[in-house]
C-alpha cells in the first residue's frame, strides 16, 4: 500500500487553509495489500551515480552503508542503511526525525500536540435569546440529524459526523478524523484505517506521518514550512522501508521548494531499489 503521494498531496490544501481559508478539500484513494511485497534483507547499499533527478556525491560511505545524493535546486537526499542492533524501529526513527526537525525548527515548534476540541455547547433554556440562538434548524429522519444554533451545528449522515462549535470543528469521515481550528489556524487529520496517517497543519507549516501495518517497516515523516530555515530548507522528510527485525533503509530529503517535486518520490524509489516496496 503506497501512501505517501496522498499524504504529500494534502500537505498544500492543508497550509493554505491555514492561510486564511476557510475550508479543506481531501482527496484519497487506497490500493490493496497486494502491491506490497517482501521487503529484503540487505547488507550494503545499493547506490548508483544517477537515479531519476538525483546525482550521487562521491562514493558509498560508511562501508556501504550511506551515500548522499544532490536533487534539483539544491535539495539534498542521504540514504542510510540501518542496523537495528536491539533498538526498536520507532525508537531509530524518532531519532532521524530529530535530527530532520532540527533543520525546520520554527516549524516543528508550531506543531504541538493538538488539544481535543471542545464539544458544542448546549443552549441552556434558561438562557436570555440572542440573534445567534434564534437562528435554528432542526431536521430529523431515519439515518439523518442536523441541529444548528447560531455558530453551533451538529450533522449526523451515514459514514459522516460534524460537530461544530464557533471557530471550532470536527469531523469524522469513515476512518479521517479532521479537526480545525480557524481562530488558531490549525487543521489537524488523523486516520483511523489499517494504514496510520497523522497530519497536522499549523500557521504556514504541515507535518505528515504515515505508517503501513504488518512487521514490517514502511513509513514516511514530512516537515514543511512556508517560511524558509536559516539554511533555506522549506521541506524535509524521510522515507523508511525494511523487513521485520531489520536492516532497515532510510531516505532522508532535504528541499528549499515547499512544492512536491521528483526528489521525494525519487528517493522513496531510490529505497524500494534496495529493499523492495
Amino acid at each position: 500500500m503506497r501512501i505517501t503521494s496522498v499524504a504529500i498531496a494534502l500537505l498544500a490544501g492543508l497550509t493554505a487553509a491555514c492561510d486564511g481559508d476557510s475550508s479543506v478539500r481531501i482527496t484519497t484513494s487506497e490500493s490493496g495489500d497486494a502491491s506490497s511485497g517482501v521487503l529484503k534483507v540487505v547488507d550494503t547499499l545499493q547506490c548508483p551515480q544517477t537515479f531519476g533527478s538525483l546525482t550521487r556525491k562521491g562514493t558509498a560511505q560508511a562501508g556501504g552503508a550511506m551515500c548522499v545524493y544532490a536533487g534539483p535546486r539544491g535539495a539534498e537526499v542521504a540514504l542510510h542503511m540501518v542496523k537495528l542492533n536491539g533498538a526498536s524501529v520507532d525508537e531509530t526513527l524518532r531519532a532521524f526525525e530529530r535530527r530532520l526537525a532540527n533543520d525546520l525548527p520554527e516549524a516543528a515548534g508550531r506543531m504541538a500536540p493538538p488539544s481535543p476540541p471542545a464539544p458544542p455547547a448546549t443552549p441552556s433554556s434558561d438562557a436570555a435569546p440572542s440573534p445567534a440562538s434564534e437562528d435554528r434548524v432542526d431536521v430529523r429522519a431515519p439515518g439523518i440529524n442536523i441541529q444548528t444554533q447560531g455558530e453551533n451545528a451538529q450533522v449526523r449522515l451515514p459514514g459522516l459526523r460534524v460537530e461544530a462549535q464557533g471557530d471550532k470543528a470536527q469531523i469524522r469521515i469513515g476512518g479521517l478524523n479532521i479537526r480545525a481550528d480557524d481562530k488558531n489556524a490549525t487543521v489537524n487529520v488523523t486516520s483511523r484505517n489499517s494504514e496510520t496517517v497523522d497530519i497536522q497543519a499549523h500557521d504556514g507549516a504541515a507535518q505528515v506521518r504515515t505508517r503501513a501495518p504488518g512487521a514490517a517497516t514502511r513509513a514516511t515523516y514530512v516537515l514543511t514550512d512556508d517560511r524558509p530555515s536559516v539554511a533555506g530548507w522549506r521541506l524535509v522528510g524521510y522515507e523508511a522501508r525494511g523487513p521485520a527485525g531489520g536492516p532497515i533503509v532510510v531516505a532522508t530529503v532535504r528541499s528549499k521548494d515547499r512544492e512536491r517535486e521528483p526528489v521525494f518520490d525519487d528517493a522513496r524509489e531510490l529505497v524500494e531499489l534496495n529493499v523492495g516496496n
